[in-house]
Parts: structure tokens; sequence; C-alpha cells
């Protein structure tokens, strides 16, 4: 569609040449007073105002401050006499885009006008792309914008601002960590530390003491006072990782915690009283374990008081490719290689791949494919035989992507290359591009294995 244009001049003579030689490249309007500009903004926006100066009436001052007023992103052009840049300026310091003197030069006007244009859509399109990665990216390091996601966001900052425990479900690898952080960067305790315990990665005769400290004697090899993790947090937020892993003893004592605000070091009978705001995650099922008396139910109740579920990669798939982006970007940066080109078909593989390790799984990929590929396009022949599109991890007669892991690497090629045969009914041109490999490539896997081809 052609840009509206408004040329505001009171010289007939002049409206007319600028129309004429306007009109095969824009939806040209006139006015020949101020006072008529007004009213043709008012009915109808311009991307492009063309003004004289100095008119009958109000100048063209005043035209450019009432489209700048009305629609900033108007594109407004001053047409001055000789003499007058003095006002030309002023008028670009008022919002204008550019001024020409009289008599003006038509080529150098249109010029001018396209790359007025030409900002405008550049602008715009970064307002969109900032508006975009604010979507994409709402918390710090939470990269995705799909509906599942965006679900857990919006229920993180709902929860984030107020004091209840929190506990975090979700399978490995889902990220459970990044939402404590975003649960603790939107509360009042954001100011404080952020304290992080993997519970599983200490045996329960030092877990105790991590978590609680301990005073010097209070155990042989208790050779000095240790503050625990607990007292670390203070005014924080303390973030138990894989909480269902904790042993009995330690489950009362954070009971007690959950219940007074107060701890007591090991070895020692005072009271701590602290503030601190407890986010427990897990991905194993208490509410089953708390029924077999694996975990005890009261401490479950305490600490569900709010639950925040982080669904697996495979229930979020349009974040994908997303997140294969900035992995990909993120190591060739760090480690000074060219960032891998995934092709349009290897990423449809990526993204109906099941995906078990999560976005932990997803993240190594990438690392893997930086430091193996380092710059070179990525096609569905080089995955990979892990990779299967098939959620039941059969394989599809008529899926050129299939691969099954108990084939060999050269069992998985034939197979990929009999079936883009079968799909494309012989065609080698069609078949290579369904593998993702040039023509040359096909010719030398039929070479090598002739009984594929039917030819």
């Amino acid at each position: 569609m052609k840009a509206n244009l408004l040329i505001v001049d009171d010289e007939e003579h002049t409206r007319e040449g600028l129309e004429l030689a306007l009109d095969d490249r824009f939806e040209v309007f006139m006015a020949s007073s101020a006072e008529e500009a007004f009213n043709a903004m008012e009915a109808e926006s311009f991307e492009v105002v063309l003004t004289d100066l100095r008119m009958s009436g109000e100048s063209g001052m005043s035209v450019i401050d009432y489209a700048i007023k009305h629609s900033p992103e108007t594109i407004c052009i001053m047409m001055t006499a000789y003499g007058e840049v003095d006002l030309a300026v002023e008028a670009m310091k008022r919002g204008a885009f550019d001024f020409l003197s009289k008599p003006v030069n038509l080529e150098k006007l249109e010029l001018l006008i396209m790359r007025g244009l030409n900002d405008r859509k550049l602008k715009k399109e970064n307002q969109d792309l900032h508006q975009r990665l604010d979507k994409t990216y709402s918390f710090d390091g939470i990269l995705g914008n799909s509906p599942a996601l965006e679900k857990v966001l919006e229920q993180v900052k709902l929860v984030g601002p107020s004091r209840a425990t929190i506990l975090v479900t979700g399978e490995t690898g889902t990220g459970k960590e990044l939402i404590a952080q975003a649960i603790h960067q939107n509360s009042d305790c954001s100011r404080g530390p952020f304290v992080p315990v993997h519970c599983a990665a200490l045996p329960a005769n030092l877990l105790e003491s991590e978590l609680f400290g301990h005073e010097k004697g209070a155990f042989t090899g208790a050779v000095d006072k240790r503050v625990g993790r607990f007292e670390s947090a203070n005014k924080g937020t303390l973030f138990l990782d894989e909480i269902g892993e904790i042993d009995a003893s330690t489950q009362v004592k954070l009971l007690r915690f959950l219940e007074s605000k107060s701890i007591e070091r090991l070895g020692s009978s005072n009271t701590i009283d602290l503030d601190v705001r407890l986010v427990c995650a897990t991905n194993r099922d208490l509410r089953k374990m708390s029924d077999k008396g694996d975990f005890r139910e009261d401490l479950y109740y305490r600490m569900n008081v709010v639950t925040v579920h982080l669904p697996p990669l495979r229930e979020r798939r349009e974040d994908i490719s997303i997140l294969l982006n900035h992995f990909l970007s993120h190591f060739a940066k760090e480690n000074g290689f060219e960032a891998p080109i995934l092709n349009r078909a290897s990423i449809e593989i990526l993204e109906k791949y099941r995906w078990p390790g999560n976005v932990r799984e997803l993240r190594n990929f990438c690392e893997n494919l930086v430091v193996l590929k380092r710059g070179m396009e990525v096609t569905p022949y080089d995955l990979d035989i892990r990779f299967s599109t098939n959620d039941s991890n059969e394989i599809d007669p008529q899926d050129t992507s299939s691969a099954t892991p108990h084939l060999s690497v050269e069992e998985n090629e034939k197979r990929l290359l009999r079936n883009a045969l079968l799909q494309s009914s012989g065609n080698r041109t069609k078949a290579a591009k369904l593998m993702g490999i040039s023509r040359r490539t096909l010719h030398r896997k039929l070479e090598k294995w002739p009984e594929l081809d039917h030819r």
C-alpha cells in the first residue's frame, strides 16, 4: 500500500507540482494552510507531512508541532526559503525529520522521504523486537514464550511478593532453581542473599550441620564453630533443592523452623530467630512419599503452602527453538567459535524430540554441537541417533527423521535414506532435500548401499 503524504503550502502551483511528482509513489493529500492541515490530520493518518515554513496564517512550524503531537512517528519535512536555515534547524529540534531549501530538488526530496520511511520502519521493528524480548525473557535466565511457561511466570509474579513457603515441582533439568531465583527477585527480600542447597549432594550426617550450623566440639571433627545455610540466608531466601531426599532427623528440624522461624545450631541449646524465606524443590511426589511414611505429612503441608509446577520441555515445545538459539550463541561466544546453523528440518526434529533430560539435556546438546560443528550447517543427517520424532519411540516408516538407538549409526543412516526414497517415490533430489544433505552426498550413499536404489 502507498504511504499517505500530506503537502501543506499556500502556493497552488507548488502544491500541484509536488503532487504531480509524488503521486505515482504516494497517496497524496493537499492543504493550503495550517488550519486545513490540522483538519486533514484529524480525519486521516499520514506517514509523511511536507510543509512550507512561511504561509499566510499560522506557519509550518505549527504544522510540525501538531503532526508530532498527533503522531510522533510522522516524518515531517520542512521546505524553507534560502537563508532560513536557522529556522529549519529549530524545526528539527522540535521533531522534524529534515528540511529542504526552495526551489525543491524533486529527486532529492524523494530520496529524503524514502530515507525517512525506512528510518520509521527500522524504529518500529526495533520497538516490536524489544516488546517480544520483554515477553520472551520475562525473568532473568528464564527463556521462552510458550503458554505453559507464561502461566508459571504469572504465578511467580503473584507469589513472589508474599512471605509464603513455596514448593517448586518438576522433572529433573526443568530449571527449578531458576524459578526459585525468580521468586526471590520478585520478593521483598530480593536485596538479601539467595542461598541454594542441593540436599541430595550431601550425606545425611553432613546435611544437618550444613543447614543449621554447629558449635565447636558438637561432634567428632567439629574443630570450629560453623554458621549454617539458614543463618547465611537471613533477610533473604533459602532454596532447598531435592527436598525429598532429606532424612527424618533433618525433617524434624526443618518443621520446627517453619513453625517457629528459629533454629538451634548442633551442640547448642540457644535459639536463633531468623527472617528467611524458604523455597523448596523436588522432582518426586511428596504426597505419595508421605502416604508411604517416607516423608513427614505435617512437613509436607507446611512446605506446600503454594506449589509452582514447572512443566517439562516436551510440554512447552514452542520454547525449544528459542532455547536452541540462545545456548548455541552462548557457547559459541564462550568458546570463541562461530555458532552452528540449524536448518529448518533439523529444528523440526529437535522440536519433536521428547528431551527426557529437559533444558539441561538441550543445553548440553548445544555445547557439544558448538564444539564439534563450529559454524557449519546442521542437517538431520548430522543429528545424534537418539533424536526421534515419535513420542512412543516407535519408528514411523514415513518419517525420514526417525532413528532408533538400538541400531548402529550405519543402520540408522540406511533406514533414514530408505524412508526418504520411499517418501519421495525414488526422486533423488527430493530425498536429498528431505534428509537435509546434498544430492552428491546422497549419490555417494547409494553407491555404498546400492540395494536401497530401486530405480
